[in-house]
């Protein structure tokens, strides 16, 4: 028997109401109409974003990808070149050394194309699960993937629905219990989530919209 999650609908109905002034993820935010929207623009924003605030994701993102939208394109920029236009991105020189590889990687192996195979994404060098699950969904737009990041994997253990270890272990245990209406929505509503009320340290359970469905597990200290 599959096991439900008790008050699923009405704790994505309270997150929703909650954040629904957030225009997120970054790649729906409004200033991404600057930016052509296909599987390579989600892919290295999603590369981009890694330990690194979404606001300067969002300009990072819009200065690079603007004019140099295609894996042609990008390969034509140096290294030096497209440091400082991510600047000031975490990590911007190993990024864009890394983001120009894997332009040239497709190229050389997929046409310029982004792989639509989850198989074949991780097997880039930089990919892993959570920003294949990341171009899959919002990229090729295939619902049967579930982006899991440190939000995603804490907080579904702190409220009870999933007793897991890793990112990927809650990614398995929640396609066997989440209902797959909610799957597109999980990822930006938990980060979201994560990032301001149900924080790592000291989470702010005082104003949590959801509190009363929570279980608080591993919870030591709240506000």
């Amino acid at each position: 028997m599959v096991q439900i999650i008790p008050h699923v609908d009405e704790v994505f109905q309270r997150l929703k109401q909650e954040f629904a002034i957030h225009q997120i993820p970054v790649l729906s935010r409004r200033k991404w109409e600057e930016v052509v929207h296909t599987p390579f623009t989600t892919l290295i924003s999603c590369l981009l974003s890694l330990r690194t605030k979404d606001e300067v994701t969002e300009q990072a993102s819009i200065r690079l990808l603007k004019e140099h939208n295609t894996p042609e394109m990008l390969v034509a920029l140096s290294e030096k070149e497209i440091q400082s236009l991510i600047y000031p991105v975490g990590f911007y020189k190993t990024k864009a050394k890394r983001i120009k590889a894997i332009a040239q990687t497709l190229l050389d192996e997929y046409g310029g194309k982004v792989p639509d195979d989850f198989e074949e994404l991780i097997q880039l060098k930089g990919v892993g699960r959570k920003t294949a699950n990341i171009v899959m969904v919002y990229g090729h737009h295939n619902s049967a993937f579930l982006p899991i990041d440190t939000h995603c994997h804490r907080i579904p253990n702190r409220l009870g629905w999933v007793t897991t270890k890793t990112p990927e272990e809650t990614e398995h245990a929640l396609k066997k219990i989440l209902p797959r209406r909610y799957w597109e929505d999980f990822n930006h509503l938990f980060v979201t989530f994560g990032q301001t009320i149900c924080t790592p340290i000291s989470p702010f359970c005082s104003r949590c919209p959801i509190n009363i469905y929570c279980k608080q597990r591993g919870v030591t200290t709240k506000r």
